[in-house]
């Protein structure tokens, strides 16, 4: 199992990115998928995440209505869309699969996931 994060940058302050975490081995419609964030001094957090049917998204209270999760299975890659940036949101962005999923479980907590990618730098300036 393999993830592959990217599309990190340096970014001014209200600017967007879009964050892309490919996989192999295994399909993104299959497992629950999520981004995570770790800031300098900080532990890890959750970020947003998709159930694998796709039917449901979870936010941070830190990001909603700012972020989109999304899921493209043909490319198998899910997507983060980054949007009115603040620089609080300088993180390294970790894409992360679960894959034990069942209907009623609700995937936020780092200990729901198996496979972690490398990490992406995300920097917003001020």
């Amino acid at each position: 199992v393999q993830l592959q994060a990217s599309g990190g940058g340096l970014v001014q302050a209200g600017g967007s990115l879009r964050l892309s975490c490919a996989a192999s081995q295994f399909m993104v419609s299959s497992v629950n998928m999520g981004w995570f964030r770790q800031a300098p001094g900080k532990e890890r957090a959750f970020v947003a995440a998709v159930t694998w049917s796709g039917g449901n998204t979870y936010y941070a209270d830190s990001v909603k209505g700012r972020f989109t999760i999304s899921r493209d299975n043909a490319k198998n890659t899910v997507y983060l869309q980054m949007n009115s940036l603040k620089p609080e949101d300088t993180a390294v962005y970790y894409c992360a699969a679960d894959t034990v999923v069942y209907t009623t479980k609700i995937p936020t907590h780092q200990g729901d996931y198996e496979y972690w990618g490398q990490g992406t730098q995300v920097t917003v300036s001020s």
